[in-house]
């Protein structure tokens, strides 16, 4: 495969064809934040946190660093004005709903993004979906899922299968931002003796039917 040359952060890097930019700064170890990445699994775009600002033929644009492949010339910024703002405001976003998440905190200090910005809604998921797509790309298991779309979207476990394979897997538990996941499976677990359907009060989106 062959070689391309890019810049990023003013500094000429050798990447290969086919990466992506985040993956090319990675190599390099310049650190682009990022949550819904994970190197096991293919690239998801959700959380945005990685976006930084690309130029190539005289236009700059703000793109996602996970999903964008690196190509000749490209110069890369991953440290602007406009990309730190940004940042900020997916982080107070997210702060809303997981405002006890400790990367989340660790990321706020760097941006300045203050945890009340916007109207607290604690479900303590940001939908960073490592859990569901780790579950489904390398378990091969497909306990979780999503359902719903836009603002009422959220993960769901199908107790038909976590009942079976979940117990002596857990391995999804560490890759969860915010540790909403290993709370909710463990409220489901202790639960799903219970008659269906039943919900889980106060943890949105841990329901089983």
């Amino acid at each position: 495969m062959k070689e391309i040359t890019l810049q990023i952060d003013g500094k000429e890097i050798r990447a290969r064809d086919g990466m992506t930019v985040l993956e090319a700064a990675s190599k390099v170890g310049i650190q682009i934040p990022t949550l819904c990445y994970h190197e096991a699994l293919e690239p998801y775009g959700g959380c945005r946190l990685c976006t930084v600002e690309v130029e190539e033929r005289g236009r700059t644009n703000l793109v996602a660093s996970c999903l964008y492949p690196v190509a000749e010339g490209l110069i890369v910024r991953t440290r602007t004005p406009k990309v730190d703002k940004l940042r900020k405001t997916i982080l107070e976003l997210l702060l809303a709903h997981a405002p006890d998440s400790p990367i989340l905190e660790e990321y706020a200090k760097e941006y300045g993004a203050k945890k009340d910005r916007f109207e607290k809604h604690p479900s303590f998921c940001i939908l960073c979906g490592l859990c569901v797509r780790y579950c489904a790309e390398v378990k091969k298991a497909n306990a979780l899922s999503f359902i719903s779309r836009g603002t009422s979207r959220e993960i769901n476990f199908i107790p038909e299968i976590s009942s079976k394979v979940c117990w002596d897997c857990k391995e999804c538990f560490p890759l969860c931002p915010t540790s909403y996941l290993q709370a909710a499976y463990v409220l489901t677990q202790g639960l799903y003796s219970q008659e269906p359907p039943f919900e889980v009060k106060g943890l949105k989106g841990v329901t089983a039917c």
